[in-house]
């Protein structure tokens, strides 16, 4: 596999075939880590963090991924560039491809990332926009294949706002041959453009994507129940509104009852119990939540690694 150099804005950029080889390489990874094996296949490189947005799992997961692979990570918040506003995105992204080796960036609009990766002479990870957040899906997935399931012919049902983690989990469910539903209220569903790409990319991998209005219906026989906070970072004025919009969009005892015997849960956290899910259910056997949040950290790692084109050992 050789994606050096390459950016990684969308998992809609990758095949199927990479997607596999990305997350076997990130299990190794994790194989070595636990087995106390060192790494230092980032050794002597450095990665750039830009913040718009403040967050515990994608700035732990990154900066520490560096450190055990050997390399150093530096974190760039709001008040430190003025992403595009003191300096241009163009300008920041050509000096900072002077000065490091890999640039990670977690912010508002998805153009931004486009607009790092156009200018960026060294990879530039999406770390989320508002558009998307492929980050987060590689370890879902490799949170699923470590629960013992395939991914072709998956029933992956996501229950909630659909937001850029939904649209995630269809690139990379689709493509690698998932059926997705997603059970969402009126004008909370997956985006029209999203929609349209699954129909066609569908007829190419066996996958596929179910938008309904009906928790029953996506739940019912799912192999994975997945949800997300009703409402985002950056939309709390909108809680009140969305609580009432959403409500019984709920992954609690019901909804499990109504999947696979032997499905998981998964949120991608934080989590606000009682309402997108409940806390008997993240405590549940079939909760892989925080498998899933430890997953962020080696998923990255095998990402860093590839693109920065260090993949041995």
């Amino acid at each position: 596999m050789n994606i050096k150099g390459q950016h990684f804005l969308t998992l809609k950029d990758y095949r199927a075939d990479e997607i596999a080889e990305l997350l076997d390489y990130a299990r190794q990874l994790k194989r070595n880590f636990k087995q106390g094996q060192p790494s230092t296949l980032m050794d002597g490189k450095m990665m750039a963090m830009i913040f718009q947005k403040p967050s515990l799992r994608t700035r732990v997961s990154f900066e520490t991924g560096m450190f055990q692979l050997g390399g150093s990570a530096l974190y760039l918040g709001p008040s430190d560039i003025g992403l595009g506003a003191r300096e241009s995105v163009e300008d920041i992204a050509k000096v900072l491809s002077g000065q490091v080796d890999i640039i990670m960036a977690r912010v508002f609009g998805h153009e931004i990332v486009e607009e790092l990766a156009e200018f960026s002479s060294v990879p530039v990870i999406n770390g989320l926009s508002d558009y998307t957040h492929p980050c987060q899906a590689l370890a879902d997935f490799q949170t699923i294949q470590e629960a013992g399931k395939g991914f072709e012919g998956l029933k992956l049902t996501y229950i909630g706002d659909g937001n850029n983690v939904a649209n995630s989990l269809i690139f990379g469910g689709l493509t690698l041959g998932m059926h997705v539903f997603t059970a969402s209220p009126e004008g909370f569903q997956v985006g029209e453009g999203v929609q349209s790409w699954a129909k066609q990319v569908s007829t190419e991998t066996g996958g596929s994507l179910t938008v309904t209005e009906s928790v029953e219906d996506a739940a019912r026989g799912a192999d994975v129940l997945y949800t997300d906070v009703w409402a985002s970072m950056g939309q709390e004025s909108e809680t009140e509104a969305r609580g009432v919009a959403f409500k019984g969009y709920t992954i609690d005892r019901r909804a499990l009852d109504l999947a696979k015997d032997e499905a998981i849960v998964l949120h991608c956290l934080p989590a606000h119990y009682g309402d997108e899910i409940t806390k008997e259910v993240v405590d549940s056997p079939y909760s892989r939540v925080f498998e899933q949040a430890e997953n962020r950290l080696h998923a990255q790692k095998g990402l860093i690694a590839l693109l920065a084109g260090n993949e041995s050992g």
